[in-house]
């Protein structure tokens, strides 16, 4: 027998994603039912995902970069990634205005690195070990692969701004991934940690 399924607390609406890239204030959901929110997400946590850094240069050449795991492949003809970021985030203006970006899938001993790049109030690069990418991206040493993209397409949808990226150069090596599921850490084995970025 099947359990009964959360029911959401609010109203969904459809869309036909008509290409309005509305930058305006997060639209429609759960309003301010903390709750509701928490449960989704704990549910969502329940897929697990690799962990990126996304790195690029802002408009005055300085390194920007932010941590984040709604990253995916979308297709291989033409190459093309989708990553998403919240319209919160301090590092959205610089890496939306960036002509290019670099995507850095972090492995599973940086945790450490994954940290510092979903912290607030710090210089993320001190003391990292990177070196400069092409078009003003910055690769970080370790990690598992490295893709330089340019923007397809940044559309707002919901609390997060959804970049489609097209991959126009990468690098890669083995080893196990960072992994977050269930709001902790592995490598894709074993759970390391159980804080959230």
């Amino acid at each position: 027998m099947i359990p009964a399924l959360a029911p959401l607390p609010y109203a969904t609406e459809a869309c036909n994603d008509s290409g309005c890239d509305d930058l305006g204030g997060a639209s429609g959901g759960m309003g301010d039912d903390t709750r509701a929110r928490r449960a989704l997400r704990d549910a969502l946590g329940q897929f697990a995902t690799g962990v990126t850094v996304v790195t690029a240069a802002d408009a005055q050449g300085r390194p920007v970069g932010v941590t984040i795991n709604a990253f995916t492949s979308v297709s291989l003809a033409p190459p093309l990634l989708l990553w998403c970021l919240a319209r919160e985030s301090g590092s959205l203006p610089a890496l939306r205005a960036a002509p290019c970006h670099a995507i850095n899938v972090l492995g599973g001993g940086q945790l450490a690195l994954c940290r510092r790049f979903a912290g607030r109030d710090i210089d993320r690069f001190a003391g990292i070990d990177c070196r400069p990418g092409p078009c003003g991206t910055v690769l970080l040493a370790g990690a598992l692969a490295t893709f330089i993209c340019r923007h397809r397409s940044v559309r707002a949808l919901g609390d997060h701004v959804v970049f489609v990226a097209e991959v126009v150069a990468y690098d890669t090596v083995p080893g196990a991934p960072l992994v977050f599921h269930g709001g902790g850490f592995g490598d894709g084995v074993a759970s390391i940690d159980a804080g959230a970025a």
